[in-house]
């Protein structure tokens, strides 16, 4: 039933817009399956996102699952004009920069001068690379590389494997374990250049 509906992947694609356009509309009809799957689909997302501006999990928590009750409230009204990413990601972004503005911890002009600033508040939310999608392209760069480096990559990377274990898995020496993860690291950054500042965050 789902498979009409998009994934967060590749939001530009015309069927993918064709299909978050479905969705959207099968949510202004009241359908809960379509406001479910826009939840599990986001959720996370959304919640990593609102602690880069909040250090408080719980209230970022308290204002994901309050965007979208109003999403819901609103659904009838509602006036997506770029995607549903965006319009989530910026009803986060206000939320959580009025929860600042109201705590009165951080004094006004530094929230204004420091945060409003920050190049992830100014960024375009279209453009805005959420970790699920993030490791949607990792998952993809990895299915390329060479077996033998995909395999130390794997064991290093993802399973945490030390060098010296990833040796007596694999009946090789550490030294070609340290040139293969070498080499997986190199294609790596070349296959995802452009996410190459998040990348590193994640598997260094």
């Amino acid at each position: 039933m789902f498979s009409e509906w998009p994934n967060k992947y590749d939001m530009k694609n015309f069927e993918q817009k064709t299909a978050e356009q479905k969705l959207l509309n099968s949510l202004k009809l009241g359908n809960q399956d379509a406001f479910a799957y826009i939840f599990n689909l986001y959720y996370k997302d959304l919640v990593l996102f609102g602690a880069t501006i909040l250090t408080d999990k719980s209230k970022v928590e308290d204002i994901v699952q309050s965007v979208f009750l109003k999403l819901w409230d609103n659904r009838t009204e509602l006036q997506i004009e770029i995607s549903l990413k965006s319009y989530l990601l910026k009803a986060v972004q206000n939320s959580c920069l009025d929860t600042l503005k109201r705590s009165r911890i951080i004094p006004m002009d530094l929230i204004e001068d420091t945060i409003l600033a920050d190049n992830l508040l100014h960024h375009d939310t279209e453009d805005y690379i959420l970790y699920s999608e993030l490791l949607q392209h990792l998952d993809a760069a990895i299915e390329k590389l060479p077996e033998n480096y995909r395999n130390v990559f794997t064991l290093g990377k993802i399973k945490d494997m030390k060098y010296s274990e990833i040796s007596n898995y694999l009946l090789i020496s550490e030294r070609t374990v340290e040139l293969r993860m070498s080499k997986a690291l190199q294609l790596i950054r070349l296959y995802l250049k452009e996410f190459l500042t998040l990348l590193l965050f994640f598997i260094y």
